[in-house]
């Protein structure tokens, strides 16, 4: 079954599982008077109308390219993400509000062992239904149908509350119910706001997993020829969509032929290994044969990295008749003044070589 559809099956086992919870909390809330246990069915409503989006975020994603959208449609699962982050924030506000309305005009539950039993039960089934959202979630890569199985767990954990309160009452005749109302919506509050940070962050574009940085880096570098891979840079345009391009060091003896040969391996190795599209393969020249030039990278590399903050140095080409010098040079983020240590760098080699003109180049730390 390809991923779609699995999304899809997924999502309608939540609608129906939350459509029916929702009416039989509902129902019990309404009897016994319970402000807890009706929050707790709005809410179940507001994960069956996750799932219907995740459902439609599954369908448009999946739609053939086409001449103004020639990479697909892939982010459109992120756009899902966030409507569902957002209700789940209105659906937290909402009961805070109506909670904090029944602290201030109590009204008495009136709870039943029945009404109990049928909320402990709930509690059980929106466990399992989490843990089966997050899990299908992670291995189809699906964002919406994670954030749907966070929210079902953290369901089970407010039904819990509501149920410990039911029992509470009925033992000490103490209702804290709407205090827990408060309590409930403060945590779905959190969750979406949470959820939706996350969203935004991966619609922003984010930092590519070092793990799966370094691996990608591993497979170019294996090709024979390559002599390092730097700069990789990832677009996300969609899960499981992914385009990118890379740098790599090579002899600067080779013919454009052998270039072209090296790249399109490449291409091919890593789309098989690991699903990424590269589309561009960069190229730093290393020199071959020469002593005097390893010496001077060797020396220029000692002045560089000896700077804190500087992560790497790569991209080393000199042309000693030319006096002419080239290298990039990455920067760590955390530097108070990037473009100072990057003007100092400069500065230290210059010295160094008076006579050479330096084309130093300032690399983003994009990936490991």
């Amino acid at each position: 079954m390809n991923r779609t559809k699995v999304i899809i099956r997924t999502s309608i086992i939540g609608i129906i599982v939350n459509i029916i919870l929702s009416a039989i909390k509902a129902v019990i809330g309404l009897t016994v008077n319970s402000i807890a246990i009706v929050m707790d069915a709005v809410n179940n409503l507001s994960d069956a109308l996750s799932s219907v989006i995740t459902i439609i975020g599954a369908k448009l994603s999946n739609k053939t390219p086409t001449k103004k959208h020639p990479l697909g449609f892939g982010r459109v699962e992120y756009l899902t993400t966030t409507v569902i982050s957002v209700i789940i924030l209105y659906a937290g506000v909402t009961a805070f509000v109506e909670s904090f309305k029944k602290i201030i005009n109590p009204s008495v539950p009136d709870y039943s062992v029945v009404s109990l039993l049928v909320v402990g039960i709930a509690v059980i089934v929106k466990i399992i239904l989490g843990l089966y959202f997050k899990g299908v979630g992670s291995r189809e890569k699906s964002d919406a149908l994670i954030a749907s199985g966070k929210d079902a767990l953290f369901d089970g954990v407010i039904s819990t509350a509501t149920f410990l309160a039911g029992i509470i009452y009925l033992l000490f005749k103490v209702s804290i119910e709407s205090y827990l109302g408060v309590i409930i919506s403060i945590v779905i509050i959190k969750s979406g706001i949470e959820m939706l940070s996350d969203t935004i962050s991966k619609i922003l574009g984010e930092r590519i997993e070092s793990d799966f940085a370094k691996k990608v880096k591993k497979c170019v570098a294996s090709i024979e020829g390559v002599h390092g891979a730097y700069d990789l840079i990832l677009h996300s345009y969609g899960p499981d969509r992914l385009i990118g391009s890379v740098h790599i060091e090579v002899d600067d003896k080779l013919t454009a032929n052998e270039i072209d040969e090296i790249t399109r391996k490449i291409e091919r190795k890593v789309y098989k290994e690991y699903n990424v599209n590269i589309t561009g393969v960069g190229i730093y020249a290393v020199n071959t044969g020469d002593n005097e030039a390893a010496r001077i990278r060797g020396e220029v590399s000692r002045i560089v990295t000896g700077f804190d903050y500087v992560i790497q140095m790569h991209g080393f080409y000199i042309k000693i008749e030319d006096l002419y010098m080239q290298f990039d040079v990455i920067v760590d983020f955390a530097a108070p003044n990037i473009k100072e240590v990057y003007h100092n760098i400069i500065d230290a080699v210059q010295e160094k070589y008076p006579d050479y003109t330096l084309q130093i180049i300032l690399d983003r730390d994009i990936s490991e």
